[in-house]
């Protein structure tokens, strides 16, 4: 049974439910001074404490996404990875390995409601591998747009986080055909994974000396990859980023340094500098430069401003990051070409309920920002 499946966290209940019961049930037995009896209750006490809590955990994590299997649970991902490539004149890949529908959507016809494909790609230059999902709206495949090409996003979970939960609970891209039938965006196609791309680490979308190049993946073999493989349109700032968590503070960061690229770049809940802890390890190597160009705030004061538009979103109750965010909006105002808007809501915690409040007026700037051909 999956983490993430619906047996596991039922089993779960279902064992707290009985050990409650059975705790109710035994405890007048256990009632006695002896060493029997004490070690009875503690240890019926202890099962349905672990019994309750394992199965919050296992709720929540299926409600937000946290860790998609066991081995990620446990820091025994395998499954990508950091691919090296010792033959010469390697190339990066795409593969689509699997396709579904857009849940719900009113239609089982791509022309009527798009498609979502699950893809594996293989970064040209980084030799970084990473699966995510594309969504690809009905215009895609009308034959009076054959010809066409659409603007294209990459969209990023936090971290760990899981690429489905962009599909299944943040509802990309079922938000974007609905308001693209309601004539409130154009047809985009979104390109969804996570930034941690060389699990369990937490590589902040850095280029890490002696480690993966995973801000090199996001900016130029992804963008390449699926250019060559899909219908996007091309030439300076055609892409858009977004993220929540992490994956804002990615998302910020890659249409600061790449403004060639991505045009626009949105963080949802976004935090300003890379951190360092365990889960990311020393990213930076004692490379003095490499940290300052990870620091939001040292970049905008150091760096010539790029001609990029940012979406910063926080709340003023419920979110850590508020302050921070006034303060980012303000000092970006003064840093013409780089544009700078906002969301900001009354009240709303870090999580994916508020997100999903976001992410429609998220989706509307994005397409308003992303040049049209």
């Amino acid at each position: 049974m999956g983490l993430t499946s619906d047996e596991v966290p039922a089993l779960a209940v279902l064992c707290g439910v009985l050990l409650f019961a059975g705790t109710v049930w035994l405890w007048p037995r256990l009632a006695g001074r002896g060493v029997r009896a004490v070690l009875g209750r503690v240890g019926l006490l202890l099962a349905t404490q672990v019994a309750v809590f394992a199965a919050v955990g296992l709720v929540a994590n299926r409600s937000f996404g946290f860790y998609g299997s066991w081995a990620d649970l446990f820091g025994r991902e395998d499954g990508q990875g950091v691919v090296v490539d010792h033959s010469a004149g390697g190339s990066g890949s795409l593969r689509v390995v699997g396709e579904r529908r857009v849940v719900p959507a009113g239609g089982a016809r791509p022309e009527d409601a798009g498609r979502i494909q699950e893809i594996r790609v293989v970064g040209r230059t980084t030799r970084i591998a990473s699966s995510a999902y594309v969504y690809l709206p009905p215009e895609y495949f009308q034959a009076r747009h054959r010809t066409r090409t659409f603007p294209a996003a990459v969209v990023l979970t936090g971290y760990p986080g899981t690429a489905s939960a962009l599909v299944d609970k943040l509802h990309y891209p079922r938000t974007a055909l609905e308001l693209a039938r309601a004539g409130r965006m154009r047809p985009m196609i979104l390109v969804m994974l996570r930034p941690t791309v060389a699990p369990p680490r937490d590589t902040e979308c850095v280029d890490v000396p002696g480690g993966p190049r995973t801000e090199s993946f996001f900016a130029e073999d992804l963008p390449e990859a699926v250019g060559a493989h899909y219908r996007v349109d091309g030439g300076r700032g055609s892409w858009g980023v977004v993220g929540n968590s992490t994956g804002g503070y990615c998302a910020l960061k890659l249409a600061l340094h790449h403004p060639g690229v991505f045009g626009a770049g949105a963080g949802l809940s976004a935090y300003y500098d890379a951190p360092s802890d365990p889960t990311t390890g020393d990213l930076f190597q004692g490379d003095e430069g490499l940290r300052n160009r990870a620091n939001l705030w040292w970049y905008l004061e150091k760096m010539p401003a790029p001609d990029t538009s940012l979406l910063v979103t926080s709340s003023r109750t419920g979110e850590t990051n508020y302050r921070d965010t006034l303060e980012f909006i303000e000092r970006v105002k003064d840093k013409e070409p780089t544009r700078i808007s906002s969301v900001i809501l009354e009240s709303g915690g870090h999580n994916f309920h508020t997100w999903r409040r976001e992410i429609p007026a998220t989706l509307r700037w994005l397409s308003e920002r992303l040049p049209a051909r």
